[in-house]
C-alpha cells in the first residue's frame, strides 16, 4: 500500500513540475512571437507543414465521418419521421464537437509528431545547441514559428473537415437515402447560429490549436537528445495533446452552453 501510495505521489508531483515548465516555456514562446511576425515567411513555411501537408488525411476522414454521422442519424430519426432533420444535426455535430475534436486529434497525429520529433532530433544532434553558442536563440528561431504555424493551421483545418463532413453527409443523406434536399439545407440554415454553433467550434479549435502545438514543440524541445528519448517524446505529443483535447472540449463546452 505504501509503494503505490509513493507511486502516486511521484505521478503527481512529475505531472505539476511539468505542467509548471511548460507554463514558463509558453511565457518564453509569447514573448518571441512579436519578433517572429517580422519574418512571415518562417511562419507561412510552418503552416505549409503543419496544415497544408494534413490536407489530405483531414479532408478524407472528414468526409467519411459524415458519411457515417449522416447513415446512423438517418436511421434514429427514421423511427420519429424526422429525417428532414438530418442536415441540421449533421451540422450541428460537425462545428460544434466533431469537426474541432477528430480535428485537433489528427493533427497531434500527424503534425504534432512531426514538430516533436523534428525539435527532437535538433536536439539530439546539437543544433539548438549550436544555435546557443552563436547567440541565437532557438526558442524563437526554432520554436516559436512552428508554435504560431500550428495555431493558425489548426481552425482553418478544423473548418475544412466541417466542410468536407458535410459534402459527405449530402451524399449520403439526400444522394444515396433520398432525404429531401430542400429541407436537408432549410433547416441547417434556420437551426446553425453563426455565434453559438459555428464561432464556438472556430473558439475550440483555436484553444486546441494553442494546446496541441505547444505540447509538440515542449516535448520535443525538452527531450533526451537520444533515438530512445525522441521517440518518447513523440509517444508523449500524441497521448498528452489527447487527453489535454478531451479535458479542454468538456470544459470548452461547459462554458458555452453556460452550465459553470
Amino acid at each position: 500500500m505504501t509503494k503505490i501510495l509513493r507511486d502516486v505521489w511521484y505521478s503527481v508531483q512529475d505531472f505539476l513540475q511539468t505542467f509548471g515548465a511548460s507554463q514558463l516555456f509558453l511565457i518564453r514562446i509569447l514573448a518571441g512571437c512579436p519578433a517572429a511576425f517580422l519574418r512571415p515567411r518562417l511562419i507561412i513555411k510552418q503552416v505549409h507543414d503543419s496544415g497544408v501537408l494534413s490536407l489530405a488525411i483531414i479532408g478524407i476522414s472528414g468526409f467519411f465521418v459524415g458519411m457515417v454521422l449522416s447513415l446512423q442519424a438517418y436511421n434514429s430519426l427514421a423511427r420519429f419521421g424526422a429525417t428532414e432533420s438530418l442536415g441540421v444535426l449533421a451540422a450541428l455535430a460537425l462545428t460544434r464537437e466533431l469537426g474541432p475534436v477528430v480535428t485537433a486529434l489528427l493533427f497531434a497525429g500527424r503534425a504534432g509528431t512531426a514538430l516533436a520529433s523534428e525539435i527532437g532530433l535538433m536536439r539530439a544532434t546539437d543544433q539548438l545547441s549550436g544555435m546557443e553558442m552563436m547567440a541565437v536563440d532557438p526558442v524563437r528561431r526554432v520554436v516559436v514559428p512552428r508554435f504560431i504555424g500550428g495555431i493558425i493551421a489548426m481552425p482553418l483545418l478544423a473548418a475544412i473537415f466541417s466542410a468536407m463532413g458535410l459534402f459527405g453527409a449530402w451524399l449520403e443523406g439526400v444522394v444515396l437515402l433520398n432525404v429531401d434536399e430542400g429541407a436537408f439545407w432549410q433547416q441547417m440554415r434556420d437551426q446553425v447560429d453563426m455565434y453559438d454553433d459555428v464561432l464556438a467550434g472556430i473558439l475550440k479549435s483555436f484553444v486546441f490549436g494553442i494546446a496541441a502545438s505547444l505540447l509538440a514543440v515542449f516535448e520535443g524541445y525538452n527531450s533526451i537528445p537520444t533515438a530512445e528519448g525522441v521517440s518518447r517524446a513523440t509517444t508523449r505529443t500524441v497521448v498528452l495533446t489527447a487527453l489535454s483535447v478531451l479535458v479542454l472540449n468538456f470544459m470548452l463546452t461547459a462554458v458555452l452552453i453556460g452550465e459553470v
